[in-house]
């Protein structure tokens, strides 16, 4: 038996699907009141990774987004910066660029999103050139096809070879330029690819004891990407993992978030799931590329009673 089979049968490894999709729904019918709602609204803006993952993206695309994400609303100094921008590898330098020293991260989908269909030898080198382009964090995707055969070994190493590269890249970049530099790894399971909630349960162990960072739902290009019982199943695995081990890991729901009703709804599982230490940029995302206008909206309605016009809110 491998270790990896022997680390999962610590946990109960399946899933009450009916009762997660009752308990989410339960966790997002809750009311809010005024004032934690638009707490809650500015946590979210917090917690985004503003996303263009297209092939028409271009240098403009990225730059307008990354100001977008510094300063949300210009002028309003009270709504804080978006935690990330996450854009193809390509446009890593032009984000970078953009960001200078604004505290907004650089996250890079790597290792052949969004199929994960390449050799391991290219998703390293992937990852190599990411980290020396500027990026702060990878978000990598894991190989489907062999967790569905049930090769976790494979899936589980190559996690790991992926990571430990982040680490190693990360140290070659702070020698040559005289700074201190962290790269995360998300993890990204494609759960809508992984067939049953049991599955998603399982591969988040596998993701987490590899040494991801963070867990994510999705790429955003299978439907479905992110809902709310997948990511209570992920937020249920990373209480029970982190309960046995002690390592807080963090999560990432990613695609279909569209509102800032959808926004408020995660904060919600993650807050009862894992309690407010979990509330934080560092724990926890909400990968979107248009939820952010929705949630500025909404905090001005909170402020005035009324909502301003969507052509008032530059586009995402």
């Amino acid at each position: 038996m491998s270790n990896i089979k022997s680390f999962l049968n610590n946990f109960n490894l399946s899933v009450d699907e009916i009762g997660a999709k009752e308990r989410a729904a339960s966790l997002a019918s809750r009311s809010i009141k005024t004032e934690s709602k638009l707490w809650a609204l500015k946590t979210a803006v917090s917690m985004i990774d503003l996303t263009t993952l297209e092939g028409k993206d271009s240098e403009g695309k990225v730059r307008a987004m990354c100001q977008k994400g510094i300063h949300p609303k210009p002028g309003d100094d009270t709504i804080p910066h978006v935690a990330a921008i996450c854009v193809y590898p390509n446009m890593i330098k032009f984000a970078k660029q953009a960001l200078g020293n604004s505290g907004v991260h650089i996250a890079s989908v790597a290792t052949a999103f969004p199929s994960g269909q390449y050799p391991l030898k290219l998703k390293l080198e992937d990852v190599k050139k990411c980290v020396a382009d500027g990026a702060d964090e990878i978000d990598m995707v894991i190989s489907r096809g062999e967790f569905l055969s049930g090769d976790y070994d494979f899936v589980y190493n190559e996690i790991k070879q992926i990571k430990e590269t982040c680490v190693n890249s990360a140290l070659q970049y702070s020698e040559k330029h005289k700074v201190d530099r962290e790269v995360h790894l998300k993890v990204i399971l494609e759960t809508g690819e992984l067939e049953t909630y049991d599955n998603v349960r399982k591969a988040s162990f596998i993701g987490m004891m590899a040494g991801g960072d963070f867990i994510k739902t999705s790429t955003g290009k299978v439907q479905p990407a992110a809902t709310l019982p997948v990511t209570l199943v992920m937020l249920e695995a990373i209480r029970d993992y982190y309960n046995e081990t002690g390592i807080r890991i963090g999560m990432k729901p990613a695609g279909g978030i569209k509102t800032a009703k959808d926004a408020i709804a995660y904060l919600v599982l993650v807050k009862e799931t894992l309690g407010e230490d979990w509330l934080t940029p560092e724990l926890f995302r909400l990968g979107a590329s248009s939820v952010l206008n929705d949630i500025l909206m909404q905090i001005d309605k909170q402020r005035t009673g009324y909502y301003q016009g969507a052509d008032y809110y530059s586009l995402d």
